[in-house]
């Protein structure tokens, strides 16, 4: 389908919250960054690209947002997450892709869903955010048609490898640059899951305000 074509204004986004966090040692929502929580920053770089935000998380957060959590039990991974945001975008009107941003890298493009949109020709195409040669498949565009094929590969699968799902299916992998900044150069992607990356973190949000 040539014509088929996504414009963000009715693309919902959710907040991929629900990870163990056992290297940081706390929910990494609540983790305070420059001042803010990390649920915070994913908030404010996520709500002006998407149509309306939820958050997948295990316990229900206190930001006024829509809790999603996993349907699947037995914590099954990133990929449960994505089955949940595919799960609620079905449940929207006139939806056909859900966007997934992790809540560890509050860095990420402010242009990440329109770039996504731009490579969706087909419903069922997912788009992938990559930089350096290295894939962020938690930061996807996902059609929401393939909520139940998902539901059973986790059920099935017992690596549960993304990258295994993502093989199955027409992929578009997206290239986002470094971003300048007064030091160096700074993956957009650059997640944070010891307190030492917290630390370095709030050494790049210092040379970029």
């Amino acid at each position: 389908m040539a014509d088929f074509s996504l414009h963000n204004t009715n693309i919902p986004g959710v907040i991929l919250a629900g990870g163990r966090s056992t290297r940081m040692g706390q929910d990494k929502a609540s983790v305070m960054l420059g001042g803010r929580s990390l649920l915070d920053h994913a908030i404010a770089r996520l709500a002006p690209q998407v149509s309306t935000i939820a958050v997948n998380a295990d316990s229900e957060p206190q930001c006024g947002l829509r809790f999603i959590p996993d349907i699947i039990p037995g914590k099954a991974g990133p990929m449960a997450g994505i089955h949940a945001a595919m799960a609620h975008a079905a449940t929207l009107p006139g939806v056909s892709h859900v966007v997934t941003v992790s809540i560890d890298s509050p860095f990420f493009p402010a242009e990440l869903v329109a770039d996504f949109a731009a490579v969706i020709d087909s419903p069922a195409k997912i788009a992938i955010a990559a930089s350096e040669g290295r894939p962020h498949p938690v930061f996807g565009l996902w059609p929401v048609s393939l909520g139940d094929e998902l539901a059973g590969w986790i059920a099935t699968d017992e690596k549960r490898r993304v990258r295994d799902f993502l093989l199955r299916h027409n992929v578009a992998e997206v290239a986002f640059p470094l971003h300048p900044t007064r030091a160096s150069l700074l993956d957009p992607f650059f997640n944070i899951n010891t307190p030492d990356d917290l630390v370095e973190a709030e050494r790049w949000l210092q040379v970029l305000s």
